[in-house]
């Protein structure tokens, strides 16, 4: 850092293994990406190009190879596998992570419909070849899905080969885990948690109020995503306590008497 704080709390170290932070890239042009990481390389941990948006974005490879020079993995959302698995295409799509040279690969299920049974098969099937992050929860939301299928279908796909499991949210932050407000669903979250490992676990969490929930339920640990680039450095500083929602969250009692 770049002077000296009391009761900062202690970050994990990059490759972390906890702590990670997720940004979902939407489409930022090369230059972008640059300037991006020439501040926030240090608190990313991986990129997502959301959605389907690497099939439109022009010289993907690059944009790729520029993350990469910053050893940051980057995969395309989840969208985009099911979008080749809607048309028996599954096969193409090992060949086209392979053919980006990409370590990491989303599989989810938020907007078809697949048996759990096969959605854990693929999840063994690519975690042959890449990490794989698979994401639990639906995009619709009108279909809420109990706290006991949660922790049920994250066992299953971490048993079956994922590292970590993401906690749907969307890019707006409005289902899955949050309400159609954006409110935390808080019984189902502290639920959730009695079964899986926090470490395990990455929260989509694009808003600050959000951010703000997890950071004060597990600490400056835990795994956020979904994190927009301009968001970065505000993130990091709310990890540390050094932005007003967190402020006193790490200071001892004489500090926050003052």
């Amino acid at each position: 850092m770049n002077f000296p704080l009391k009761n900062i709390p202690e970050r994990t170290q990059k490759p972390r293994n906890h702590g990670l932070t997720m940004v979902m890239d939407k489409g930022m042009g090369l230059e972008g990406t640059r300037d991006f990481l020439s501040v926030a390389a240090p608190f990313v941990d991986i990129v997502k190009l959301g959605f389907g948006t690497s099939y439109v974005t022009n010289k993907l490879r690059e944009k790729i190879d520029i993350y990469r020079s910053h050893n940051i993995p980057v995969y395309f959302g989840g969208t985009l596998f099911e979008a080749f698995l809607v048309r028996n295409q599954v096969d193409d799509y090992i060949d086209v992570v392979k053919d980006y040279g990409l370590d990491f690969v989303e599989i989810s299920d938020g907007s078809i419909t697949i048996p759990h049974a096969e959605k854990c098969g693929y999840i063994e099937k690519f975690a042959k070849h890449v990490t794989v992050l698979s994401e639990v929860g639906s995009k619709d939301e009108k279909h809420i899905i109990a706290p006991y299928k949660w922790i049920e279908l994250m066992k299953a796909e971490l048993e079956a080969g994922s590292t970590y499991v993401i906690a749907e949210a969307r890019e707006a932050g409005n289902v899955g885990i949050y309400r159609g407000s954006g409110e935390v669903r808080e019984g189902l979250v502290q639920e959730i948690l009695t079964q899986i490992p926090y470490e395990k676990i990455i929260w989509e969490a694009p808003q600050k109020a959000q951010q703000v929930y997890f950071l004060e339920l597990l600490g400056a640990n835990v795994n956020l995503g979904n994190i927009a680039p301009t968001e970065i450095i505000p993130l990091e500083s709310t990890r540390v306590g050094l932005r007003g929602d967190t402020f006193y969250l790490y200071l001892d009692k004489d500090a926050k008497g003052r």
